[in-house]
Parts: structure tokens; sequence; C-alpha cells
């Protein structure tokens, strides 16, 4: 394929993109295929010679979208947002033709330098202290990730080479071996699963700390620490929830955080979804402590508007991280190491695209009002859809509503609850999604879809309506 029937072939796909998602509540949220639909579709291999870009356009609609859910649907409502912009879909055309891999600062000084500042750009909106931020002139700096799960374990490694080094001094006689069987973290019972799944990618014990009202507290947090103390085990880490996948609760970081810094752990922050609504002022006293925490991280790609792939990480110190992860062979030195970070010691993959370019479109083509008001606006729709939910007596709030996020339930048995949710996906129309807390079992509706508006708040509530009509009369 040439320039000129790239750029026709090119247009023509803005052209089905725009028309896709301006379209996109008027197709079924969830599919209705069987596993194993696509390969009667196409070929068993593939074809010897070119086919024609014309073709391929025609193929997408049949047999792409008939397996699609439809994520950017207002009617989708399951999980949490996955952001999505024509600004940040632009970014990534311009990424995917640069094409670059930006290991080291050589390999597309743009690429390195162009994160640096849309870091310290995104860490001003939310009002970061400035030990994070690389304009201070002090160590932090921030860092783009693929996801947070990537940013709770580049913490934890950097936490375990931190403490390896400091018992090690204390104690040289001592083996690496025997140290890292000592090496203890923690987090709130109601951290996300990628957490647990840190600890076993870096092989170290995590313990679960119970939470109170969904959330961890400083008194229980120190009594597991000083349990593990007094069984001879070395506490090392510790993970803050700011915003539960469960029920977008908030663990209390500014008492966490400064029982963290007395015991010498490492204070991570996870505030994956909640975070991107930290460039609201009224919402920034959620954020309470953030001058203990060690490592903070949320997703623009989740709520922001900016399309996956973009985890900020911030670090104060980012030279555990550097440290635990440097391997620098011959092939990738370069005379400027040293006045710009490479970001190839500050994750875990080596490669790396050109991200910062969605964060650069989307804060310059929306502005930070503009950003502020989309946050305003789903945590608006959630408070509707909430008013809805206690206006009717057969419902009951399984937690507070917090930000985008509404946790309800009938009121009964959980089974009653499973009944309901797998009757409202069976509809087709709305997605959900359940939750389970203290055996508590809920249905989770999450405001996902910028194009949502408050019509679609009342369509969604009447789709639950009328599947909860549905098991009376069938009762």
């Amino acid at each position: 394929m040439e320039a000129p029937e790239f750029k026709d072939f090119a247009k023509t796909m803005v052209d089905f993109i725009a028309e896709y998602l301006e379209n996109i509540r008027e197709r079924r949220v969830l599919p209705e295929v069987k596993p194993g639909y696509l390969k009667p579709l196409i070929p068993d291999a593939a074809p010897e010679k070119p086919e024609k870009w014309q073709d391929v356009m025609q193929d997408i609609e049949r047999v792409i979208m008939p397996g699609v859910t439809h994520w950017h649907s207002p009617k989708f409502h399951a999980y949490f947002p996955t952001a999505n912009s024509y600004p940040a879909i632009v970014a990534d055309m311009l990424s995917g033709a640069i094409a670059c891999i930006g290991f080291t600062w050589i390999a597309s000084p743009a690429c390195t330098e162009l994160e640096v500042v849309m870091m310290d750009w995104l860490g001003k909106m939310l009002e970061l202290p400035a030990e994070f931020l690389a304009c201070s002139g002090g160590k932090g700096g921030g860092v783009i990730q693929g996801t947070a799960s990537e940013s709770t374990l580049v913490a934890l490694l950097g936490a375990k080479a931190k403490k390896l080094k400091e018992v090690k001094e204390l104690h040289p006689e001592w083996d690496e071996h025997t140290i890292l069987g000592k090496l203890v973290g923690y987090c709130s019972d109601q951290a996300h699963s990628s957490v647990e799944r840190a600890g076993l990618l870096g092989g170290v014990k995590l313990r679960s700390v119970q939470s109170e009202n969904h959330r961890m507290r400083g008194a229980a947090l120190e009594k597991a620490i000083e349990q593990d103390l007094a069984e001879g085990l070395i506490p090392f880490y510790a993970v803050v929830t700011l915003g539960t996948t469960n029920s977008c609760a908030f663990d209390y970081l500014d008492e966490c955080g400064p029982v963290g810094n007395k015991h010498n752990l490492w204070i991570h922050v996870d505030a994956a979804y909640a975070g991107s609504a930290f460039i609201c002022p009224e919402y920034r006293h959620l954020m309470k402590g953030i001058e203990s925490a060690d490592s903070f991280n949320f997703n623009p790609h989740k709520w922001m508007l900016v399309n996956f792939d973009c985890s900020a990480m911030w670090l104060k110190d980012p030279s555990w991280v550097v440290n635990a992860f440097n391997v620098d062979p011959l092939y990738l030195k370069h005379d400027m190491q040293g006045s710009a970070p490479d970001y190839r010691h500050w994750q875990i993959p080596l490669g790396r695209r050109f991200r910062a370019l969605k964060l650069w479109f989307v804060l310059r083509l929306y502005g930070v009002e503009n950003l502020q008001a989309h946050i305003r606006r789903h945590c608006n729709f959630a408070k509707q859809f909430g008013d809805l939910c206690v206006a009717d007596s057969r419902f009951e709030l399984a937690a507070e509503i917090n930000m985008g996020l509404v946790c309800f339930r009938l009121k009964g048995s959980n089974e009653r609850n499973e009944a309901l949710l797998k009757r409202i996906n069976g509809r087709g129309h709305i997605h959900l999604v359940p939750a389970k807390i203290k055996d508590v079992y809920f249905l989770r509706m999450a405001i996902c879809s910028r194009f949502t508006q408050s019509e679609d708040m009342e369509y969604s509530w009447k789709e639950v309506s009328a599947a909860a009509d549905e098991m009376e009369q069938e009762q």
C-alpha cells in the first residue's frame, strides 16, 4: 500500500469511526454470539495475494462488530470506564506513524522529553506534592506505565530492592534468600486483585488488612505490622487504595501513610479509577495524606478521555526502581545518559510507545475546565441513578455513592440479586457486573461513556426495574 491508497483507506476509516461512536447507543451493548462464532466467517489461512482495502472495510461489520461489547455505549455500565476521545485517537495515529520504541532518550528524544513535561502538567493538575514532579529539581518524576497493575508491581519491586539494601546493611550475615523469606507487604481486603498478583510476581508475602466500612484504617494497618514484627518478619510495603473496584471506597491515607512512614514502609497509592477526579478541587480532600506516599498512580485511560494505554505513575525517588531494573548493555548506552530519564529503567518491558502524545493532545484540545466538567457530569449521573434506585422501595444502596459508581441491590437474598443481574444482562440492553463484600452480593452501575446523558440514566433504571417486574410476575 502506497501513500495515495493509504490516504483513501484512512479517510474512510475515520468516517467509519466517527459514525460508529456517534451512533453507538443504537447498537445492542452485549453481543449475542457464542464462543467460536468468528472462525467460520474468515478463511482458514492468510491470502497469498493482497486483497483490496475496501473488502477489509466491508468485513468489519460482518466479522468484527457482531462480537464487540460496546464499552463506549451509554448503556455500558460494567467495570469502570475505559477512556476514549477523538484527540486521543488522532494522537495514537501519529504515534503509530512515528513508530519509535522510546526505551532510551536517544531512541527518540521527543518521546522521553514530552513524557517528562506531560507528567508534570498532570501532577500539577492534581496538585501533587512538588517532590513527585521532575520540574521541582529534586529526585522525583513521573512515568507512563501500561496499567495500574504494572505500577503496583513496579512500586513493589522498588520497595523490595530498598528494603533488601537496608536489611543487608543491618545484618550482613543474612543472605538474600533469608531476607526475602521475611518480607511482608500489606493492602486492604478491598484492594484490587492485581495487588495480590504483584506479590506473587514479586515473590513476597502480602497480607490482607480487614477494612472498616470498606476502608482500611491506620490502626488496623499498625496492628498487622506490629504482629508481623513480633513474629520476626520484615514489613516493607503497603498499598493504599483510593477508589476500590468493588465500591469505590477510599482507604484512610492520612492514617495509613504516617503508620507506614513510622515503620519505614514504602507507601504506594493506587487511585486507578478515582484519581482522575482529583483534577477537581472538591475531590482533592480524598487525597489527604498524599505527602506520606512514596509512589502514586492513576489511569488517565480510565476516566480522563485518554485512550488505553496510559497509566500515570509518580515516584519520589525513582532510583530504587531504576537500580532494581538496571541492565545496561553496550548497545543501549548513549552519550547523554544521566542528562534525561531512560524510561526503560522505570518499567517492566524494555519497549514503549509514544504515549505522551495522547496526553498532550487531550490536555490541549479539551483544557482542564472541560475535563473537570466531564468528571462532574459523570458524578451527577451516578447521583441521579442512585435517587431513582432509593425511590423504589424494592431496592437499597449497598454502599455510599462515590464518584461515578452506584452499588445497589434488591432487598433480600443474594440469590435474588444474582437472578436479577442474569435477567438484566440477558435482555442485552444494558450491561452490569456484580461485586460481593462480606458475603453481600450487589450490582455495580458505573457511568462509562462520554456520550451519556440524563435520559440514559432513566433508560438504564427502567431496564433494571423492568427486570425486577418480570421476576415478580414469574413468582
